[in-house]
């Protein structure tokens, strides 16, 4: 099936409001997990880390690590000034040391450049029409060393997979919901194309596989 690209920003009252009231918790204690999973097996982060959660929407993820790494600074980036409305209004009374920046992607490296000791990204990927951009930010702001995981959506091979799909995960969510659910199932990377990528970024320590019905996941280090 042919990718077929969606907007790259959330930024509707219907899309901005579905999304801070629905519930997302096993999607993004999964991301976290993963997140866990690639410490254990590198190693800890340094004393005092800074963490950046790209695409961070509403802030759920960018919440969940903080909760997992206390001593960290976190800071979520999200080019959706209504999204991180939200996102700062959650985080008025929640612990941590957290801080949301309203940034496009192409301007990140230039706020944070080699400072990051992991990077992190929750479907992001599939909103990109230059997938490559992600990439060189990733390297950009990431010390050596630093920890990397992404996860995203990856594309069906057919229109009949994206229907089956939405009635097993989504049969009876709000219609804007199943809606951007699909057209991010069709405007989502194969496995395949996402580790393309990675080889003409050049980024030798990251893989990317497939993770059940619907997912991918990048992870490893940068440098």
């Amino acid at each position: 099936m042919q990718r077929i690209p969606e907007p790259e920003l959330m930024t509707t009252k219907e899309q901005v409001d579905a999304y801070a009231e629905a519930d997302f918790s096993s999607g993004d204690a999964r991301t976290v997990a993963l997140v866990e999973q690639l410490l254990d097996e590198t190693g800890s982060l340094p004393d005092n880390p800074l963490i950046v959660d790209l695409g961070c929407g509403p802030g759920n993820i960018t919440f969940r690590l903080a909760a997992l790494l206390p001593n960290a600074k976190v800071i979520g980036i999200d080019g959706s000034e209504p999204m991180l409305a939200v996102a700062k209004q959650r985080s008025v009374d929640a612990p941590g040391d957290l801080q949301f920046i309203c940034l496009q992607l192409n301007g990140i490296a230039a706020h944070l450049n080699n400072s990051a000791d992991l990077v992190v990204s929750n479907s992001l990927l599939h909103h990109l029409k230059d997938p490559e951009l992600l990439w060189s930010v990733t390297q950009s702001i990431s010390k050596p060393g630093c920890r990397v995981l992404h996860r995203d959506l990856r594309r069906p091979s057919t229109l009949a997979e994206v229907h089956d799909l939405q009635q097993q995960h989504l049969p009876k969510a709000p219609s804007i919901l199943i809606q951007d659910f699909t057209a991010s199932l069709v405007a989502a990377y194969t496995t395949d194309e996402v580790a393309e990528q990675l080889r003409r970024a050049d980024t030798t320590l990251l893989r990317a596989w497939p993770e059940d019905d619907r997912y991918l996941v990048v992870s490893g280090l940068v440098g």
